[in-house]
């Protein structure tokens, strides 16, 4: 059951509304920009571009979960539900900023990277000094830009709430950005540390590092926001946390192998750049294990040798696309997909949620795992 994301969040007009929202914040902060410097200007044009991309899924499970959880759209509390889905897609822009520069990436949503692209203003400009710094430094800025318009849209939205739901809307925000962090710490520390040697080693820290990164705030999270921004009692959450982890962990393998096998034209970018990039994913570690027991020394080598090579050529990078293939750990992290979500859809299915939040939230749940880009 795979359906069209962006007509899944265009219901009850999500997406439009959390759009419209996103771009008042890069009018605001150009006006900001042009009273501290015609040179700052730029900046709202790279926030504008990050925000332009993304499928607004993070709004939308959100928006849904209040929904099921009896939230009745057109009125002041969905507007404000809106808002919250708007600080969500803030923080992924802030994220995306951080994490590319940690990655070293070379595109995003087919668009080179922030700190590449003021990297190239500076050596366009013939500005002193070392460009890739000048493009990372950037980067980083734009980053907490968006992280302080982030926190700005949530306080905004949380401003006119009972106070039971501020606390808890608030603990739950406060907890996902935490957990992002130490996320983004496990991922670096997980690319410094050696390995190839114990695969299954290699996998545990790989999902890990998927829970705390990614999974939580993709899905969990937003989940869980918009259960507590409805008043949801304990049970009520605890069910929307049961079902939204292993969702989330669901979304992000899928995201693994769309790196290394998704078309360039839908994912926006080049085919196989997780593998340049070194990603320490299950598939990989899949893959190497399996090649390891059944003797297959040319892909253990491949591995080994060529994962994290920014210097790839495409010849190498669709041999060692081939060798993960042959090796089978697709079809595996294919099964691992099945049985997280197969968890998630059974929790949700022993949950009274009302139509027609009921449906459209499995089918944003569907969208997420079995999505092509």
């Amino acid at each position: 059951m795979s359906q069209d994301v962006p007509a899944l969040v265009d219901v009850e007009d999500v997406r439009p509304r959390v759009d419209a929202i996103l771009q008042q914040h890069v009018a605001q902060l150009r006006t900001v920009l042009a009273a501290a410097s015609a040179d700052a200007d730029v900046l709202a044009d790279a926030v504008e571009q990050m925000l332009s991309g993304g499928k607004r899924l993070r709004a939308a499970f959100c928006y849904w979960s209040w929904r099921a959880h009896g939230g009745r759209p057109g009125t002041p509390e969905a507007d404000a539900v809106l808002r919250v889905g708007a600080a969500l897609e803030l923080f992924q822009a802030a994220a995306l900023f951080h994490d590319d520069v940690m990655d070293d990436s070379d595109t995003r949503r087919g668009f080179p990277a922030a700190h590449r692209a003021f990297a190239a203003v500076h050596a366009e400009r013939g500005f002193t000094g070392d460009a890739d710094r000048f493009g990372e430094s950037a980067a980083i800025l734009l980053g907490d830009l968006a992280l302080v318009a982030s926190e700005q849209e949530f306080a905004g939205a949380l401003a006119l709430q009972p106070w039971p739901r501020i606390q808890r809307s608030r603990a739950v925000f406060d907890l996902m950005r935490t957990e992002v962090t130490i996320g983004q710490y496990l991922d670096v520390l997980a690319q410094a540390l050696p390995w190839g040697e114990e695969p299954a080693s290699d996998e545990a820290r790989a999902r890990e590092v998927i829970r705390a990164k990614s999974a939580r705030y993709s899905v969990e999270h937003p989940i869980v926001l918009g259960a507590a921004l409805a008043d949801a009692d304990e049970a009520e959450l605890a069910a929307c946390r049961a079902l939204g982890l292993p969702l989330g962990e669901a979304y992000q393998l899928r995201d693994d192998l769309l790196g290394v096998f998704g078309d360039p034209g839908a994912t926006g970018k080049p085919a196989g750049d997780d593998l340049r990039e070194g990603k320490r994913t299950v598939l990989v570690a899949r893959s190497l294990a399996r090649a390891q027991h059944s003797g297959d020394l040319e892909t253990v080598a491949l591995l080994r040798e060529h994962l994290g090579d920014r210097d790839m050529t495409t010849e190498v990078v669709d041999r060692l696309a081939a060798a993960i293939e042959a090796s089978g750990a697709p079809e595996e992290v294919e099964a691992l997909i099945d049985e997280l979500s197969g968890r998630a859809f059974s929790v949700m299915d022993g949950l009274a949620w009302p139509e027609p939040a009921r449906s459209h939230l499995a089918a944003l749940a569907h969208a997420a795992v079995d999505r092509h880009a």
